[in-house]
């Protein structure tokens, strides 16, 4: 059985909105609700769990309801942490908890942000049949510039094989349990340095591939973002699952 968490407890200071930008509604939907309806419609999917502060969690529900999904494969909801690694560790410790005494619950669990709302279905397939032999899937795409590393951000310290550095994506995928003991072993300091999903995997150890990623699938960070989201719902108008 295959968990997935959705990532929802930003609060969005950077873009200076009056709600989390997460739960700003395009099209009629929260960006949210993209990103569910992809989930709740996949077959390989079979549990969600949200991490997302309480005040939104009954606005999420009838978002998902108003678009006519069925909201069964949602497990509940968890507490956000202070930090993104702390909400995804949360996620997997109710998953855990939900999941005692139930056979196969854990195989794979993947990890998504609500602010990529252009997750597509064969994104989601491709993460989870490339698991298979592996512990871990990372999405990644090459790096189109000349990429420079500086120890201070002032002066150029080396020059990087442009070939070599990737900019990882989510969804991410990994083996439910080999992940889980990773993320405990850096409970709960350690999780306050984490700054990608895929980097307790690696500290671990765990054996984790690189599979192409998706441009379509970026992350919404800025108003700039967000505009040219919105711009392309009016292009394409709401559709159904991607």
């Amino acid at each position: 059985m295959n968990a997935a968490i959705l990532l929802s407890g930003g609060i969005g200071h950077r873009m200076g909105l009056s709600v989390p930008k997460q739960y700003i509604r395009v099209s009629g939907q929260m960006l949210i609700t993209y990103c569910l309806e992809t989930m709740l419609c996949h077959p390989m999917i079979d549990a969600v769990q949200i991490v997302a502060e309480e005040e939104w969690r009954e606005a999420v529900l009838a978002d998902v309801r108003e678009r006519g999904l069925d909201t069964g494969k949602i497990r509940g909801f968890s507490v956000p942490g202070s930090e993104r690694q702390s909400s995804v560790f949360h996620g997997l410790r109710d998953l855990k908890a939900w999941g005692a005494g139930r056979e196969s619950l854990k195989d794979s669990v993947l990890i998504h942000d609500a602010v990529r709302p252009n997750l597509s279905a064969e994104q989601i397939t491709a993460c989870f049949a490339a698991l298979r032999g592996h512990e871990g899937v990372l999405p990644v795409l090459p790096m189109k510039d000349t990429v420079y590393l500086s120890s201070g951000g002032g002066r150029i310290s080396k020059l990087l094989e442009r070939e070599k550095v990737f900019a990882g994506q989510a969804p991410e995928v990994f083996d439910f349990e080999k992940y889980y003991e990773a993320n405990v072993r850096l409970f709960p300091d350690g999780l306050q340095k984490i700054r990608g999903s895929t980097e307790p995997a690696v500290l671990a150890g765990m054996d984790v591939i690189m599979i192409p990623g998706d441009e379509k699938n970026y992350k919404i960070t800025t108003k700039g973002d967000l505009e040219r989201f919105r711009k392309e719902k009016e292009e394409r108008g709401t559709g159904g699952a991607r």
